[in-house]
């Protein structure tokens, strides 16, 4: 059995050669930096919504969703971003442009 047989997902691993460990670690710090992201939205929407703050209450709790939203959204995005970096970087192709972002800006911004 091969590596690319029993590593997961498939669609990833199973494309390629196995490229230098550094370039995929890399890849991996930056999935694992969006999911550090999102559990910061997630406990700022929850903060925001537990906290009595002086803000008008509606306000409050449609930035909370927001945030919380966010946060259920960003590992997704982080997810289809490293299988796309790490397809690129086994087939020695350039790197996808970044995704997510401007919604996580635009998100953050709007709340």
């Amino acid at each position: 059995m091969t590596v690319a047989t029993t590593r997961r997902p498939r669609w990833v691993y199973g494309t390629g050669e196995e490229p230098d460990a550094r370039f995929s670690l890399a890849n991996e710090r930056t999935f694992l930096a969006w999911v550090r992201t999102a559990l910061a939205l997630l406990a700022g929407g929850v903060a925001l919504e537990a906290l009595d703050l002086p803000v008008e209450p509606r306000l409050r709790m449609a930035a909370a969703v927001l945030l919380v939203a966010l946060g259920t959204a960003a590992p997704l995005l982080a997810w289809l971003g490293w299988a796309r970096a790490e397809r690129a970087i086994r087939r020695g192709e350039p790197l996808p442009p970044p995704t997510g972002f401007a919604v996580l800006v635009a998100g953050v911004l709007l709340a």
